[in-house]
């Protein structure tokens, strides 16, 4: 009896051994176990979940912030007045009714959305020295900035399509820009804008934030945000060179090649008083395309840590700040359809105020 008894208990313990699942059994192996996840355990629990994050903005200004403030202050303010002019002259000025003032409209658009967007935070920072805002209040903050800035990039490509179609093809300008190809592509712009740039914001909003909620910008842009995350950043950093390199290069690449034509037609004008009325309608375009692709091309294409947290704050001053400031001046202000236009609307508004004291 004992030794069936014997072998019966070393099969059942066989059978146990043979079945038993993978694991700590031994005392030695629970205690192994634990103390190879106790550091990712202790780092879970001593990580802080960031609700809010601190934007430092320029650093240290005292001795100027009065003067900065009033500044900046006054910029944005004739920047909206600008862009909200523009967008009013061409929507009441028939003679304005043409694609390139159409074009430049929905540019005055994005300016109005850069500026509301940045300034009421920039001014804060400014004023107190630094800024608190909820990381969600961030994440939106870029989702609204990056949407104009595609737009933009795009409607200086079509607005260079409909200057090569002006001068290489003027015969069959009013063909082919007819007004419905005009909103297909305004449309198309908008809606790549907000497309594109969700789907970056999508890998932003995945980011955790755990320690460090101090951000040494002005706003919420994606490198500086990114820069203070405790997750891994690869994905964004590779979507956002994926969506952005082509964003900024293929439009770019576009104005380079209808200008190209341009240039080429104009040599081609016998007088030269001819060829200068002809590069004149460009000139401004030019200008716009020269400073806004160069300072977003260095900023956004070229890959992180390469220049500088300062030089990458003056090169957001300069599209986020200054172009929205001069794009009404450059583009409208100087036209003389845009001048005929406030003059006629002055005159118009006079007589109403006439017409009431009588």
């Amino acid at each position: 009896m004992e030794t069936t008894s014997t072998s019966t208990f070393s099969s059942i313990a066989s059978r146990s051994s043979t079945y038993s699942t993978p694991g700590p059994s031994s005392c030695c192996d629970r205690l192994s176990w634990k103390l190879w996840f106790r550091p990712v355990e202790m780092n879970r629990r001593n990580r802080t979940a960031v609700t809010e994050f601190l934007l430092l903005g320029f650093g240290k200004i005292q001795n100027f912030r009065i003067l900065i403030l009033i500044l900046f202050l006054l910029i944005s303010l004739a920047s909206l007045t600008g862009n909200f002019l523009v967008i009013l002259l061409v929507a009441s000025n028939k003679s304005l009714h043409s694609p390139m003032y159409f074009f430049l409209s929905q540019m005055s658009l994005s300016d109005i959305l850069f500026t509301s967007t940045i300034m009421p935070n920039m001014l804060a920072i400014i004023s107190s020295g630094e800024c608190s805002m909820s990381v969600a209040g961030c994440m939106i903050q870029f989702y609204f900035l990056g949407v104009p800035t595609v737009a933009q990039c795009l409607l200086l490509g079509a607005m260079s399509f409909d200057r090569f179609v002006a001068i290489c093809n003027p015969f069959h300008y009013i063909s082919i820009m007819t007004f419905k190809l005009q909103l297909h592509v305004v449309i198309v712009c908008w809606l790549l804008g907000f497309s594109l740039v969700f789907i970056i914001y999508i890998f932003l909003a995945e980011l955790e934030f755990c320690d460090s909620n101090i951000i040494d910008y002005f706003y919420c842009d994606i490198t500086p945000v990114a820069d203070i995350s405790c997750s891994d950043t690869a994905a964004v950093e590779l979507v956002t060179s994926l969506l952005s390199a082509p964003l900024v290069l293929s439009p770019f690449l576009f104005i380079v090649v209808t200008y190209t034509f341009i240039l080429l037609t104009i040599f081609r004008i016998p007088s030269v008083s001819g060829r200068w009325k002809a590069f004149s309608t460009c000139t401004s375009h030019l200008t716009v395309v020269c400073m806004y692709y160069g300072t977003l091309a260095i900023n956004y294409a070229v890959p992180r840590r390469v220049h500088s947290i300062n030089v990458s704050k003056g090169l957001c001053l300069m599209y986020v700040v200054v172009t929205p400031f001069f794009n009404p001046i450059i583009y409208s202000l100087r036209n003389r359809d845009i001048r005929r236009a406030i003059q006629k609307s002055v005159n118009v508004w006079r007589k109403c105020v006439q017409m009431k004291d009588f």
